[in-house]
């Protein structure tokens, strides 16, 4: 049976309505595909806890989270299964520079459409692309 895997990823919106992207570096489990930033969840950690402490590790600044899913997602992938739980964020100390990640981008909405996402976060991406 495969592992289910619960994760935490963080959509984080600057103030020109730009969402940040992140390459996943060629190291990584899914190699260069785009990804919302984030990670496992702690057993001892609720999921707001664990968006905010993977932000400070992956890109070292401060985020806080609006206290809700904005998209829920289970998909099973070749070797384990991810049930992916986005969450809508905002900067609040430093800025984002990638040490795990290959790339970080700002996006427009509308512009989210042109990278290569890992397939769990394609349904997150498309809610984002029909909320305007």
């Amino acid at each position: 049976m495969k592992k289910l895997i619960k994760v935490v990823a963080a959509i984080i919106e600057n103030d020109q309505q730009e969402i940040l992207c992140a390459l996943r570096s060629p190291e990584m489990t899914l190699p260069n595909i785009w990804e919302f930033p984030g990670g496992k969840v702690e057993a001892t950690e609720d999921i707001y806890t664990a968006i905010e402490r993977e932000i400070d590790e992956e890109l070292g600044c401060k985020i806080r989270s609006f206290k809700e899913v904005f998209n829920d997602n289970t998909h099973e992938y070749e070797s384990f299964i991810i049930n992916l739980l986005s969450i809508k964020c905002s900067v609040v100390e430093g800025v984002p520079k990638p040490s795990e990640h290959s790339k970080l981008v700002w996006l427009k909405r509308e512009n989210l459409g042109s990278l290569k996402w890992a397939p769990a976060d394609i349904p997150a991406v498309k809610q984002l692309i029909e909320e305007k």
